[in-house]
């Protein structure tokens, strides 16, 4: 550049607040829905944070070794099968035996079961077994989702983990679930 001569650095909105971490979203094994996910990943990325989808039918080995490697601040699952509650049941068990992993913000959505009974019933077994958040698509509102994921605390740039106690005070807790669905984690299609 010549002496004299300004730098003129163009930035895009986007990448400016691309600054809040890393969200891995997943669906489970024996889901093959992929819909949900993209949008899942569209909407998380709006809210200032870069995004790896793993697809569907993450085998559980895939989706633990893949989280282990990336270290997200955030594990995002969807289904839509009716299988979400088995098959999250036994990946957070395997999730949170990791060491590297037992602190990771990790919220699971969408149809949990195939049946519309015990909603509440299945969504506080989820919550025990160790996922910090259940967003079911019968009692769910898309805003308590955003807001959850909108509330996390930025990554630092030195340590892009972050400690499941470390969630702010307005994270939507997994027994007090709203009234309306949630087709972001569930439908496959927005409305």
């Amino acid at each position: 550049m010549a002496q004299g001569e300004k730098e003129i650095v163009v930035v895009s909105a986007a990448s400016a607040v691309r600054d809040r971490g890393t969200v891995v979203i997943s669906g489970l094994a024996s889901d093959a829905h992929t819909w949900n996910l993209v949008y899942l990943q569209l909407l998380i990325e709006e809210l200032g944070y870069d995004v790896v989808n793993l697809g569907p039918c993450v085998p559980d080995d895939v989706l633990v070794d893949e989280c282990r490697r990336i270290d997200p601040v955030l594990l995002v699952i969807g289904s839509v099968n009716g299988h979400g509650c088995t098959d999250g049941l036994r990946v957070v068990a395997r999730l949170r035996a990791c060491p590297e992993l037992a602190a990771t913000p990790m919220v699971i959505g969408g149809k949990l079961t195939v049946s519309d009974e015990n909603v509440e019933r299945h969504a506080r077994a989820l919550a025990e077994a160790g996922f910090d958040a259940v967003f079911p698509d019968q009692s769910s509102d898309p805003a308590d989702f955003t807001a959850f994921i909108a509330s996390l605390p930025a990554a630092s740039l030195s340590d892009a983990s972050l400690s499941a106690a470390s969630l702010p005070a307005t994270s939507l807790p997994a027994t007090s679930l709203p009234a309306a669905p949630l087709p972001a984690l569930s439908a496959g299609r927005p409305e």
